[in-house]
């Protein structure tokens, strides 16, 4: 039986957006790979885990304050992206196709801490 938050379908899209940025920040030239690339991918990780942590807590006020922790490390990571993007580091398109991600997980988040508030 699996964790309950494996049964969050925003589970499986901020995995699969973890995994792109992993691939995305990879291919930051040298300098970059240990400050930014390294922050944007701790945050991205952080997205997950707090999703994860909050869900085994014991009360859905303490799940809820780890899904606003989630969704402020959404926040990061999209800054981290405009500060890739203001050193091409990334391309408009790559920017524009995280941010929607990004825009998306956040909106998911927003609306399971709306029910658990319910």
């Amino acid at each position: 039986m699996p964790f309950r938050f494996q049964n969050f379908p925003v589970y499986q899209d901020i995995r699969l957006f973890i995994k792109e940025i992993f691939i995305d920040t990879g291919k930051f030239p040298h300098p970059f790979q240990y400050d930014l690339a390294s922050q944007i991918r701790r945050a991205a990780v952080s997205i997950l885990l707090n999703l994860a942590e909050g869900s085994g807590r014991g009360s859905d006020n303490d799940f809820n304050r780890f899904l606003m922790i989630a969704i402020a490390s959404i926040y990061e990571v999209v800054a981290g992206l405009d500060i890739a993007l203001d050193n091409k580091l990334i391309d408009g398109e790559n920017y524009r196709k995280f941010y929607n991600k990004a825009e998306n997980i956040k909106n998911q988040l927003g609306g399971l801490s709306r029910k658990l508030k319910s």
